[in-house]
């Protein structure tokens, strides 16, 4: 479909969505687009195409797609303050930390900064320490990158290198997470940007997510801190900053709300952007050995291949798979292969686990 918007108006595009800007002048986050050129809006994401000339678009929406006009510019006037703070700086390289809750426009934000500093011909990193929701890395990783061009979606970008923490979540470890932040901090800082804009988890409520917080601008040490809220949600967190430069940060109000399915859904893209050309490969399992904390028991080569045997000999066969682990054994049978429940307990009674029964297929 054709669409044409007035200057001064909004068009609000929800993906999957693909978007050509015939004609007129237009940006997003920033970022002029050119003429002709196409732009793909995955699923669960949301551009504004700000109208600076009244422009003609060429729209296909896919399933979920969707359109909104809306009066004026979305983008926040605290944003526009936000880059003039940062251009104000005279000393290079600038850190810059960027905290808020989940769905309140982080992503957004720090996309509009790294594109407008672009326009102005500075070097510019972004360090995405969200687990969850990764833009610039695979899930449960910590990555950054420096860009070469304005974009429109930091998922567009791929990682120059990554720090795997291995959780969606920083409560599982904050130690790790700072870890990681601080050690791709000083690497990305080493290469010599003018602004290295640093994006977090959505992790906000309780007292130890306060604490996480505070503990990681300390340890990051920036030059300045935006505090993303839609009210007063970061008021914990904003005043118990009390050595940093530090300014709050509105939420734009057009920001889309994701249900949890919605953010696992983004999760999978995630994972799909860096497994799509992955080649499947199996070992036998008698091949790997598992060092420290041993959730596993293999066996074969590396394992006890005594009690093994034993359990064959109480089960009076052999199994497809035999997996051991902290507290449970995984026996894999055929679709029809029967065992006796009295076999089955006396395993139990011999490995003092539970035994899970899993059918092929």
């Amino acid at each position: 479909m054709q669409r044409k918007v007035e200057s001064g108006k909004t068009l609000l595009v929800d993906g999957p969505t693909s978007v050509i800007v015939l004609s007129g002048e237009v940006e997003v986050f920033g970022y002029k687009i050119t003429e002709q050129r196409r732009i793909v809006i995955r699923e669960g994401k949301r551009l504004p195409f700000t109208v600076k000339k009244t422009a003609n678009f060429e729209i296909s929406l896919g399933e979920d797609g969707n359109l909104e006009e809306v009066e004026g510019s979305t983008i926040p006037s605290s944003w526009v303050e936000a880059f003039n703070k940062l251009l104000g700086f005279k000393s290079k390289p600038i850190t810059a930390i960027v905290l808020g809750g989940v769905d309140c426009g982080k992503s957004s934000f720090c996309t509009y900064l790294a594109n407008k500093l672009l326009g102005e011909k500075q070097r510019v990193a972004i360090l995405d320490g969200d687990l969850g929701q990764s833009d610039i890395g695979p899930p449960c990783t910590i990555a950054y990158t420096f860009l070469k061009k304005p974009a429109i979606d930091l998922f567009n970008l791929e990682a120059e290198n990554a720090f795997f923490a291995g959780f969606t979540s920083p409560s599982e470890n904050i130690g790790v997470v700072i870890e990681g932040l601080k050690t791709l901090k000083d690497e990305a800082l080493r290469r010599n940007p003018d602004f290295l804009i640093v994006n977090t988890d959505g992790w906000i409520e309780g007292e130890d997510a306060v604490n996480y917080k505070v503990q990681l601008v300390k340890e990051l040490n920036p030059d300045v801190v935006f505090c993303i809220q839609r009210e007063k949600e970061l008021d914990s967190i904003f005043t118990s900053l009390d050595n940093s430069e530090k300014f709050v940060i509105e939420s734009p109000k057009t920001i889309r709300q994701r249900s949890s399915e919605k953010r696992r859904s983004l999760r999978e893209l995630g994972y799909m952007k860096y497994l799509k050309e992955a080649k499947i490969k199996a070992v036998p399992i008698s091949w790997l050995k598992i060092n420290g904390n041993k959730l596993i028991q293999t066996y074969g080569k590396h394992g006890d291949s005594s009690r093994l045997r034993k359990i064959y000999e109480i089960l009076g066969m052999k199994p497809l798979h035999l997996a051991e682990f902290k507290d449970k054994i995984y026996i894999v049978l055929g679709k029809r292969k029967l065992l006796d429940n009295n076999k089955i307990r006396s395993v139990e009674e011999f490995a003092k686990k539970k035994v899970i029964i899993v059918r092929k297929g």
